[in-house]
C-alpha cells in the first residue's frame, strides 16, 4: 500500500502531524512500535504549557500555541485537560551566572513580552501575597499569565482519534525494521515487522523521538547530536494544603511544580532516572528523587511532611546539544524528515509546531517559524 505520507511514531507529534495532513486531504499512515502515547507523550499528570523562561527562538511559536490551546479540545472533540493557570518563575539570587537572577529580571520580562509572552515582574512581597508558603529567601518572580498545563496522554489520544476520523490510518504494535529512500518501486518506503512494505509517495516523517537517532543512523548513516534521557516525575501529598494555583519554575534551583485538583504535587524539572537494561526502560535514582524533594522543601518550607505517592522515569525523551529540536530533511535523502531532540519542552508548542511540520512535509518548503530547528545550525 502506498500513501502520500508515512509517519514513524504515534506520540504527540506523530499523531498531531497526521491530523493536520489528513484534515487537508492527504493520505497518511502512522506506524507505532508500541501503543499510542506509549512513551514521552503518555503517563500520568500534566505537563506545562510554558512560555516563561523558554528559549527566545521559540517565543513566537509559544505565542501561536497560546492562541490554540484554549480551543483545542473543541477542535479535536475530546478532552485535552488544558487549564490556563499562569506560570511563575521564582528568583532567589541576585545573579545566576550571566543568565538570570534579580539583575536580569527586567530585561527578561521586557524581551519575553515583546516576543509574544506577556510577562510581569513580582516583588518578593507580591509573590508571597500570591504564594504565601514561598520561602522568604525568594526575592521576586517573573509571572506569565498565559502559561498553563495540559494532559499529554489525553491530548495525544485526542489527536490520534481526530486523525483517524479525518482518514489517517494508525497501526500499533508494528515496529519499523528498515526505511528506504527512493526504494522499493516508490519514492520512499518503510518496512515493518507486521505490515511489510508501506510506501510513501511524498515523504516519511520519523517522529519516534527517543528512537529517532538510532533509526537515522542505521538507515542513513547520519549521526544526530541527540541522546536519550528518562525524565523523572514525583508525586507527593503534603501534610499542609499547598496553596498554589500556578505552574511553578525556579531561576536557580532544579524545580518544576504543578498541583492537581486533589492537592497532589507533581515534581519534575530536570531530575533524571537511569536506563535499566533488565527492563529496557528507565528506573528511578533514589538520590535524584531525594534531591528534587529537597528543592521543593527549600522553596516551600511550610508544607510539612511529604508522603511519596509515586515516581515515574519510564518515559524516554530525546535531548539535543542546544536544547532545541531538530526538524529537517535527513542529509542525503530526498524527503525523509526527522523531528526529534525536543529536550523535554516541545509539548507546549504542539498545536502550533505540528501544523508547521505538516506544512513542511506537504510543500517541501521550510516555514520560517521553524528555521531555528534546521540541522545546519549544528554543523560547521
Amino acid at each position: 500500500m502506498v500513501y502520500e505520507f508515512v509517519i514513524v511514531g504515534a506520540g504527540a507529534y506523530g499523531c498531531a502531524v497526521a491530523y493536520h495532513l489528513a484534515k487537508s486531504g492527504h493520505s497518511v499512515r502512522v506506524l507505532e512500535a508500541g501503543e499510542i502515547a506509549a512513551e514521552a507523550s503518555g503517563g500520568g499528570g500534566k505537563r506545562g504549557v510554558r512560555g516563561n523562561r523558554r528559549d527566545l527562538r521559540e517565543l513566537p511559536l509559544i505565542g501561536e500555541a497560546y492562541q490554540l490551546w484554549p480551543t483545542l479540545a473543541e477542535e479535536l472533540d475530546a478532552s485535552t485537560g488544558y487549564v490556563r493557570t499562569g506560570g511563575v518563575n521564582l528568583i532567589e539570587k541576585e545573579s545566576v551566572g550571566m543568565r538570570g537572577g534579580m539583575v536580569a529580571a527586567e530585561a527578561i520580562r521586557a524581551t519575553q513580552t515583546e516576543l509574544g509572552v506577556p510577562t510581569e515582574f513580582w516583588t518578593g512581597e507580591k509573590l508571597r501575597e500570591r504564594l504565601p508558603q514561598a520561602s522568604t529567601a525568594i526575592q521576586g518572580a517573573l509571572y506569565a499569565p498565559l502559561d498553563g498545563v495540559a494532559s499529554h496522554q489525553d491530548t495525544t489520544l485526542a489527536y490520534a482519534a481526530a486523525a483517524r476520523r479525518s482518514g489517517a490510518e494508525i497501526t500499533e504494535r508494528d515496529p519499523v525494521v528498515r526505511i528506504f529512500d527512493r526504494g522499493s518501486g516508490v519514492r520512499h518506503a518503510v518496512e515493518t515487522a507486521n505490515s511489510g512494505l508501506v510506501g510513501a509517495s511524498q515523504a516519511i516523517l520519523i517522529a519516534s523521538n527517543a528512537t529517532a537517532r538510532s533509526l537515522v543512523a542505521e538507515n542513513f548513516g547520519c549521526r544526530l547530536p541527540t541522546w536519550t534521557a528518562y525524565p523523572q516525575a514525583v508525586w507527593l501529598r503534603p501534610e499542609s494544603e499547598f496553596q498554589c494555583p500556578y505552574l511553578v519554575g525556579h531561576d536557580s534551583r532544579t524545580l518544576s511544580v504543578k498541583v492537581d485538583n486533589e492537592g497532589v504535587i507533581q515534581l519534575s524539572g530536570g531530575w533524571r532516572g537511569r536506563f535499566d537494561s533488565a527492563t529496557d526502560s528507565g528506573t528511578p535514582v533514589e538520590g535524584n528523587v531525594a534531591g528534587s524533594i529537597r528543592e521543593l522543601e527549600a522553596t516551600f518550607p511550610s508544607l510539612g511532611s511529604l508522603t511519596r505517592l509515586g515516581v515515574d522515569t519510564s518515559r524516554a525523551e530525546s535531548g539535543s546539544v542546544d536544547q532545541l529540536p531538530i526538524i529537517d530533511t535527513i542529509p542525503g535523502t530526498q524527503g525523509v524528515v526527522v523531528a526529534t531532540g525536543w529536550s523535554g519542552h516541545g509539548w507546549a508548542l504542539l498545536p502550533a509546531m505540528s501544523a508547521h511540520i505538516a506544512d513542511f512535509l506537504a510543500t517541501g518548503r521550510r516555514p520560517r517559524q521553524i528555521d531555528h530547528t534546521a540541522i545546519e545550525r549544528l554543523r560547521g
